[in-house]
C-alpha cells in the first residue's frame, strides 16, 4: 500500500531524471542553421544559402590547402573553413567539434613534462647534426655567394 511518504523522494528523482536529460538534451541539442529567419522561411532560398555557406567553406579549406605548401597559415585557414560550414552543416559541426576536442588533448600532451623534455632534446639534437652538415659542405665546398659567380 502507498501512503505517499516517499512522494518527495519520487518527485525528486524524477526530478533530477528530468533535469539530467534536458542537460545532456543541452549539450546533444540538434543542429540549427544559423541562417537568418527570412532565409529559412523560404526552401528555395535557404537551399541557395547552404550551397552559398559550401561553396564559401570549400574555397577557404581550399586556400588553406594551397597555404600548407605555400607560405600562409594554413591549417588556420582549413579549420576556419570547417567553422564556415559547421554554421549550416551538422556533420561539420560533428567534426568541428571532434577536431578541438583532439586539439586541446594534443596540447595538454605537449605541456607534459616529460615530452617537453623529449622534444627539446630531439630538436637539440637535430639542430646540431644539422650544423655539422653545414659545417662539413661550407668546410668542403666552401662559400661561393651568387652573385660573385663568374659567368665565362
Amino acid at each position: 500500500m502507498n501512503t505517499g511518504s516517499d512522494r518527495e523522494t519520487n518527485e525528486s528523482a524524477a526530478e533530477s531524471a528530468a533535469d539530467s536529460a534536458a542537460g545532456s538534451a543541452a549539450e546533444e541539442a540538434p543542429h540549427v542553421s544559423k541562417a537568418p529567419d527570412f532565409i529559412k522561411a523560404r526552401r528555395g532560398l535557404h537551399l541557395s544559402w547552404q550551397v552559398g555557406v559550401f561553396v564559401v567553406g570549400l574555397a577557404v579549406i581550399g586556400a588553406g590547402i594551397a597555404m600548407l605548401v605555400l607560405p600562409g597559415p594554413g591549417w588556420v585557414a582549413i579549420f576556419a573553413g570547417l567553422a564556415i560550414w559547421a554554421t549550416e552543416f551538422a556533420w561539420a559541426h560533428l567534426a568541428l567539434r571532434w577536431t578541438k576536442r583532439k586539439v586541446s588533448e594534443a596540447a595538454q600532451k605537449a605541456l607534459d613534462p616529460k615530452v617537453r623534455r623529449r622534444n627539446i632534446i630531439l630538436t637539440s639534437v637535430g639542430l646540431v647534426i644539422a650544423g655539422v652538415l653545414i659545417g662539413f659542405y661550407l668546410w668542403k665546398y666552401g662559400l661561393q655567394l651568387p652573385w660573385n659567380h663568374d659567368v665565362k
